[in-house]
């Protein structure tokens, strides 16, 4: 009863907060994820009603399956951005892009980081530089999408940027597990090529083997449902199974690792069924519609998992302040010269970097590992990761929706004529 109780808080608190600040014009998700701050643990949780609101962050862990399940449905819904038609446009392009930015913001994160270690010394140990520099690569997809649908923008700077923020965490799962090992090396004095070379890579293919082959099933199936009702659950079906597959993991004594990334195998499940099936536009459409409200729920969560006590603490801040800064550069750096360099449209080459920023899911999930298997310094990176979750979250999604005004991907509403 307490779960039914809280998500129904969650749900009305967050599409109410929207309602009360559409005349600001703010995002949507910005609503959404300061609705789950006010009901969280910290808030209106800390009554300990039951069912009033999110009474503990052990709680809102809880709740993790809508979190699985709406990351599933948005890394689907990207995948239908890499049909072979829209590929053959921006393919090169995002490919190039999605690379260079990230390691842009990788590099610029270590270099920063690194200097103030020569002030900080033990108190920011190089270990953390490395893999707060290989964190700093994540975008949330999330976030872009919910303000891309919120707009329906649409135009040169939306069809680029979309495959970029799918590619960005292929790129960030890569860069995440080299440097993981190198701190790892950094911390022990050992080497260990499997862990930082052989299981990210193996990750990447057998995600997307598994998430092409749930693809061409699905288009296959999908053809002896003639109901769009059916199509539909079918097509829900597969995204959950999707996501369900993702969590399977099996460790060897060697270090070798088989295991999969959620976001990669939906969006590989999404890219398949899109290019296969003659009537995926519908479907893809009318699946939007449907996760609706999942989308509600995830953000409120997200909202509610923000932790403001990491204001606390000065150390925090101070590292905080300086990795938001430098893989913000980094972003928009890295993203102008490299769309520069691809002979990109104009309102591209501006806006771009700054529709990249916001962060979430997958940075939270690369430092709860490493939390889990740094010890301390992992606590020290969980927190400073939070830090700037807390501030991309509330700050990004309004950036992105200004970039795509900006670009004139997103057209103001025209206004009512008068009698």
């Amino acid at each position: 009863m307490e779960f039914l109780l809280t998500i129904g808080v969650a749900m009305f608190a967050g599409l109410f907060l929207s309602r009360l600040v559409s005349r600001f014009n703010l995002p949507d998700v910005t609503s959404y994820l300061v609705a789950g701050l006010l009901i969280g643990p910290l808030c209106l949780g800390r009554l300990g009603v039951p069912g009033l609101g999110f009474v503990s962050f052990d709680f809102v862990e809880q709740m993790g399956l809508v979190s699985d399940v709406a990351l599933g449905f948005i890394a689907f819904s990207i995948g239908s951005e890499f049909r072979i038609s829209s590929l053959r446009r921006t393919g090169r392009q995002a490919t190039v892009i999605a690379i260079f930015q990230a390691l842009s913001a990788t590099v610029l994160v270590d270099v920063v980081l690194l200097l103030l270690h020569l002030l900080l010394g033990d108190k920011l140990p190089v270990s953390t530089c490395i893999l707060l520099g290989a964190i700093a690569t994540a975008t949330a997809p999330a976030a872009t999408m919910m303000v891309v649908n919120q707009y329906k923008a649409k135009g040169p700077l939306t069809d680029i940027l979309l495959p970029i923020v799918a590619l960005d965490d292929a790129v960030g799962l890569i860069v995440f597990a080299i440097s993981s090992g190198v701190a790892r090396a950094l911390s022990s004095g050992a080497v260990n090529l499997i862990s930082v070379l052989v299981n990210p890579v193996l990750e990447i293919v057998l995600s997307l083997l598994l998430g092409a082959g749930l693809g061409c099933v699905f288009s296959l199936v999908e053809k002896y449902f003639k109901s769009n009702s059916k199509r539909l659950s079918l097509a829900v079906a597969f995204v959950v199974l999707a996501a369900g597959l993702s969590q399977i993991e099996v460790h060897f004594e060697s270090g070798l690792t088989i295991g999969f990334s959620s976001l990669l195998v939906c969006m590989m499940c999404g890219t398949l069924f899109c290019n296969l099936c003659s009537f995926s536009e519908e479907i893809m459409y009318k699946t939007e519609k449907w996760t609706a409200p999942v989308y509600v729920l995830f953000f409120v969560l997200s909202g509610a998992e923000l932790d403001l006590r990491v204001f606390a603490d000065v150390a925090v801040i101070g590292i905080g302040l300086a990795y938001i800064l430098s893989r913000s550069a980094g972003k928009i750096f890295g993203a102008t010269i490299s769309s520069r360099f691809m002979k990109c449209q104009e309102s591209i080459c501006k806006y771009l970097g700054v529709t990249l920023l916001p962060q979430a899911g997958v940075a939270l999930g690369m430092s709860v590992t490493v939390a889990a298997q740094f010890g301390a310094e992992g606590a020290l990176i969980r927190s400073i990761v939070l830090f700037s979750v807390l501030i991309y979250e509330l700050v990004g999604p309004v950036l992105t929706k200004e970039a795509l005004t900006a670009a004139g991907d997103i057209r103001p509403k025209p206004m009512p004529t008068q009698h």
